[in-house]
C-alpha cells in the first residue's frame, strides 16, 4: 500500500522553477506541506501564493550553511515537524573543460556539491529526533555515465550519487532513506543561455519537470518498509 502524504512537511531546495517547482505542485496536490527555497524571491512569493496555506517560502543560497538550517527551521516553525527534503537545486552549464570560466565552474562545484551537503545535514538532526525522514536527491543520468561538453557537471552529479551511496548506509538503520533521482534531458531553464537556447530542437523530445515531480511522489509515497536507492529516467523519445 502507497502512503497516505496528507500532512507531511517536505523541504525543497530550487524550488523557484523547473522540477522544484514542478515537485511543489505535486506534493501540495496529494495534501502534504512544503517549504520552498530559493534565491529568486519574486519567483517563490507567486508559487507561494499559488499554493496558499500549504506552503511556506525561505529565500536561501544553498551554498551558505545558515540558509539550509532556516529552511528546517521554518518547516518546523511553521507546520511542527520535518519530514522529508527534496535536494533539487542545481546549475549547468554546456561546455569542455576549457570552454567555461574559472568563476562558472566554481558556482558549479560548490552549488551542486556544497549545496547538496548543507541541507541534508541541516534536515538529519530533525529526522533523528522524530525517528525517520526521507532524503530526495535530484541528480543527473550525467551522474551515472559521464556526459559529453558536461563533464564538470557531470563530475558534480556523480558526487551527489557517491554521497547518496555513502548515506543511505550511514542512515538506513536510523529509518532515514535517501533515494536519488537521475532524470535523462529535461526541458526546464537548465544551462539556459550557458548552452541551452529555447529553440534547441532536442528540447521537444525531453522530459518535462512534472514528469521527475511525479517519481518524488512516488519515492515518497512507498511503505516505509522499503527503499529507493537510484531511480534512473529517461524521456522514450530521448535517443541519447
Amino acid at each position: 500500500m502507497f502512503r497516505d502524504l496528507t500532512g507531511i512537511t517536505v523541504a525543497i531546495t530550487g524550488a523557484s522553477a523547473g522540477i522544484g517547482a514542478a515537485s511543489a505542485r505535486a506534493l501540495v496536490a496529494e495534501g502534504a506541506n512544503v517549504v520552498l527555497g530559493a534565491r529568486r524571491v519574486e519567483r517563490l512569493e507567486e508559487l507561494g501564493t499559488e499554493l496558499g496555506d500549504k506552503a511556506a517560502i525561505v529565500e536561501m543560497d544553498v551554498r551558505a550553511p545558515a540558509d539550509s538550517k532556516r529552511l528546517v527551521d521554518t518547516a518546523v516553525e511553521r507546520f511542527g515537524k520535518l519530514d522529508a527534503i527534496v535536494v533539487n537545486a542545481g546549475i549547468g552549464a554546456y561546455g569542455g573543460i576549457m570552454d567555461l570560466t574559472d568563476d562558472q565552474l566554481a558556482t558549479m562545484m560548490d552549488t551542486n556539491i556544497a549545496g547538496t551537503v548543507w541541507p541534508i545535514r541541516a534536515a538529519v538532526p530533525s529526522f533523528l529526533e522524530s525517528g525517520e525522514g526521507d532524503i530526495v536527491i535530484v541528480a543527473s543520468v550525467a551522474g551515472l555515465r559521464g556526459a559529453g561538453d558536461e563533464a564538470v557537471y557531470a563530475a558534480t552529479k556523480f558526487a551527489q550519487v557517491g554521497l547518496a551511496g555513502g548515506l543511505d548506509r550511514e542512515l538506513r538503520e536510523k529509518n532515514i532513506r535517501v533515494s536519488t533521482l537521475a532524470p535523462g534531458g529535461t526541458a526546464t531553464e537548465f544551462a539556459m543561455g550557458a548552452g541551452r537556447t529555447p529553440d534547441m530542437p532536442g528540447l521537444k523530445d525531453m522530459m518535462n519537470a512534472e514528469d521527475v515531480a511525479a517519481a518524488v511522489v512516488t519515492v515518497l509515497r512507498q511503505p516505509r518498509s522499503m527503499r529507493t536507492l537510484m531511480w534512473s529516467m529517461r524521456s522514450i523519445e530521448e535517443a541519447d
